[in-house]
């Protein structure tokens, strides 16, 4: 996008929202104004992981009654199977056909690259995020203050969230220390695991979090929740051999488990008990009917530090996991709550994908989507309406390429293999391909990812 059409859209957005309600904000209730949006994104949690998607073992009691008070999406994708594509597809609602990256591979925001809190942050809204953000540091055009956020807090670095003992975190673009935590001299370390560990990163974040809500909570807000829960210290794995760090493995202590399957399963409940943390404090600030809350996940379950994603079935009935195309890698559970909005204990089978949370933030604000993403809103699907379908859906993973149009899915697992053609409304678990009984099908998926790729290229 050219840098003078950014301005123009920003400037539009402003217009709009000045007209719709920014003007006459003092003298409206919480009732009357946009909806606080809320996007929570837990980090490489699979399909499988949370009991409202058939997780048997590992207990989410929060994040199940998100779905029992909301709506359950069966069919909604990540946008990538990898963190910093997923993220990037998340922020500009570009599919990995179109964004600069398809893997990854470092990427800096630029000035002309638009966000979805660039584009609420004109609108009006309070724009903050918590978490991991992988897109450039302090001192960058990628920085997130720099890209609509007005507050940040966690880590700058994707590759140092890996640690959930660091020396500091960053508090927009100063360094908070996290005291006690020091960084081991360990060949394989790569900086990133600590020889000791006393301030646990995800509870410094979770609280920075709440104190953001109860800051800002007399306005509309967008914020991003982007926790490293349940990912690996993938270095710590390397030198200690368990790389699921947590201060307590909890009421999983005294199970006959190994120690990473303990430390994967206490670190989804406690993330699990945050969730309800922030769900007691949108009650107790009045706020609860007029915030939109997503949960979902950046990618499939991971294999990594350790941690086995089979242990507790965190695939669930999908194929594969994290770096594979196959559902298991990019199908993620979704989870949306409105009270008052959407009914509770709904579910649909719409597919949908990160790429459609910011033309959906977009009309919630009030505001008009840029044109040319390839999100779509989903707000009538949230009221529970029909509404238009996407056309396909698309990855691209390096040389690993994915289209899902209806209930038929193409992947091409690597260079120079052939597509596989799959029919999800009878094959989940992606067991049997189709591609040479339906050749016309596989032809037709074949060509939406060249003429995907070919796009990317122009």
């Amino acid at each position: 996008m050219q840098p003078w059409l950014r301005v123009s859209l920003l400037l539009l957005a402003m217009i709009l929202a000045g007209t719709n309600w920014l003007g006459r904000l003092p003298a409206q209730s919480v009732a009357d104004r946009p909806p606080n949006l809320i996007f929570i994104m837990a980090d490489d949690l699979g399909y499988g992981d949370v009991g409202c998607f058939g997780q048997q073992v590992v207990q989410t009691p929060n994040i199940d009654r998100l779905a029992r008070e909301g709506m359950r999406f069966t069919d909604y994708y990540a946008g990538c199977t990898v963190c910093r594509p997923s993220r990037l597809v998340l922020w500009t609602g570009l599919h990995t056909g179109h964004t600069p990256i398809d893997s990854n591979a470092t990427y800096v925001f630029q000035p002309q690259d638009l966000t979805v809190a660039e584009l609420l942050q004109s609108a009006g809204y309070a724009t903050g995020g918590v978490g991991k953000w992988a897109m450039g540091g302090a001192g960058t055009s990628g920085h997130p203050n720099r890209n609509g956020f007005d507050f940040w807090m966690g880590y700058l670095d994707q590759s140092e969230a890996h640690n959930y003992y660091p020396t500091h975190l960053w508090l927009n673009e100063e360094q908070i220390p996290l005291p006690g935590n020091v960084i081991g001299d360990y060949p394989n370390g790569r900086g990133r695991v600590s020889s000791q560990r006393v301030t646990y990163s995800h509870d410094v974040i979770t609280d920075y979090m709440l104190q953001f809500v109860r800051e800002h909570h007399q306005r509309p807000f967008l914020l991003h929740v982007h926790w490293t829960i349940p990912h690996a210290n993938n270095e710590g794995g390397r030198v200690t051999g368990d790389g699921m760090e947590v201060p307590t493995y909890g009421i999983y202590a005294q199970r006959d488990w190994p120690s990473t399957e303990k430390g994967f399963a206490a670190m989804v409940t406690r993330m699990d008990g945050d969730v309800g943390r922030l769900m007691a404090l949108l009650k107790e600030l009045g706020i609860d009917e007029n915030t939109l809350v997503i949960f979902t996940s950046d990618n499939g379950p991971h294999h990594e530090g350790g941690h086995d994603h089979e242990f507790f079935d965190s695939n669930g009935p999908l194929r594969g996991y994290k770096r594979d195309l196959y559902e298991g890698g990019i199908r993620v559970p979704m989870i949306a709550r409105w009270p008052g909005h959407i009914e509770p204990g709904t579910v649909t089978d719409q597919p949908l994908a990160h790429y459609d949370w910011l033309p959906t933030a977009c009309e919630l604000a009030g505001i008009q989507a840029p044109e040319g993403i390839d999100g779509i809103s989903y707000v009538e699907q949230l009221h529970g309406r029909e509404q238009a379908p996407h056309p396909y859906l698309f990855w691209s993973y390096g040389d690993k390429k994915a289209v899902r149009r209806g209930q038929w899915k193409g992947v091409i697992p690597g260079r120079g293999q052939p597509l596989e053609l799959y029919d999800l409304a009878q094959d989940i678990g992606e067991s049997r391909d189709l591609a040479a009984q339906s050749p016309e099908i596989a032809q037709e998926l074949l060509t939406i990812i060249e003429a995907a790729q070919r796009q990317k290229a122009e």
